[in-house]
């Protein structure tokens, strides 16, 4: 008899702590968000590429509290070099310039062969990036890539430069800026000649050239501001009119470079409700939903009328300007590990 009372009074405790946690429980759902999330996409996905065998992925790492909102958030596109992972945000640079050389133009195209570069880089972010060097004899040397047809400018200018020139008159077609080397072949514009773009300087070469401008350090320089303004933008001293030496100065122009966009994505995410906001991409639109085949797939089979492509750098998506497919996909994996959505909900995005 005493063991019956003995079991009764445990069950009785043990249906008052169910009830007590019940009414504990968040309204999103039957246990807690709370927590570290994380998910991931990766090169070669489409193709059957393992993560573990990737070369380039990206990871995203949510933290969330009991109802989903997002207390932090980091991304980081980590990219495998000589055998060590690094990442592609990191912003250092190994950058040298030889004054002796003059830049000339690379041969665009299918027969695509570079030109003669001042400059010797090394980085795992090349987007956004530009390098300025003044040498004793006041020679000036600046690079800096065209985020629209992602080739490297130079421009080299002696000490008796007229510095008060506009650099609208900076243009392709004067010998002036000198595409040199073919930083990546995916560019919006893929020039088969130079002659197209001869009239074109760095900030007008097409009407997303504003990400040059619109923000960062370049906000506010156009075609009507002089070489002096363009340089001293870029940590160039000036006296009398002469630009002062200066060792190699680099940096990343618009958002920031990959590190830039990625700040940029996680500070969109803090704050939102992690259950409401299930993708950074709404795939609704017809131009993107056209471009998703029946595997979840974006990109891969393109309906007419769709696009490969999820950009937008005027206003940007989820706070970046970047391409954002991949970056979706990482974001979307940390919701399954989350359980708010399941592996079937994700977009693979284009990588």
């Amino acid at each position: 008899m005493k063991r019956k009372v003995i079991m009764a009074t445990g069950l009785v405790l043990l249906f008052l702590l169910l009830t007590v946690l019940s009414a504990c429980t968040p309204a999103t759902g039957d246990t807690s968000l709370k927590g570290r999330h994380v998910g991931y996409s990766w090169q070669g996905e489409v193709e059957g590429v393992e993560l573990a065998d990737a070369t380039q992925y990206i990871e995203t790492i949510l933290e969330l509290d009991e109802d989903g909102i997002i207390t932090d958030a980091k991304m980081r596109f980590f990219v495998q070099k000589d055998g060590f992972w690094i990442t592609r945000q990191s912003g250092n640079a190994f950058v040298t310039a030889d004054f002796s050389v003059t830049p000339t133009r690379a041969t665009p195209g299918e027969n695509y062969t570079p030109g003669d570069s001042m400059f010797t880089i090394y980085t795992a972010d090349i987007m956004s990036f530009y390098a300025v060097a003044v040498n004793p004899e006041n020679v000036t040397a600046v690079a800096i890539v065209c985020p629209v047809t992602r080739y490297l400018y130079e421009i080299r200018l002696s000490a008796d430069t007229d510095y008060s020139r506009p650099i609208g008159e900076m243009t392709i077609g004067s010998g002036l800026l000198v595409p040199t080397v073919r930083t990546s072949g995916s560019g919006l514009i893929r020039p088969d000649d130079w002659d197209s773009l001869a009239d074109k300087s760095i900030v007008n070469i097409d009407r997303w050239s504003h990400v040059v401008n619109a923000q960062g350090i370049f906000e506010g320089i156009d075609e009507a501001s002089s070489l002096m303004d363009f340089l001293e933008a870029m940590g160039v001293e000036f006296v009398d009119g002469i630009p002062q030496p200066l060792e190699i100065k680099y940096g990343y122009f618009g958002l920031g470079g990959w590190e830039g966009n990625y700040r940029a994505i996680e500070e969109f995410l803090i704050g939102k409700n992690a259950t409401v906001l299930t993708s950074l991409i709404d795939w609704s639109l017809p131009s993107y939903a056209g471009a998703i085949n029946d595997q979840n797939q974006f990109g891969i089979d393109v309906e007419s009328g769709a696009t490969k492509t999820v950009q937008n750098s005027i206003d940007g998506i989820s706070g970046a300007t970047i391409r954002m497919s991949r970056e979706g996909t990482s974001y979307q994996r940390a919701l399954v590990d989350a359980g708010i959505i399941t592996e079937e909900d994700v977009i693979i995005g284009r990588f």
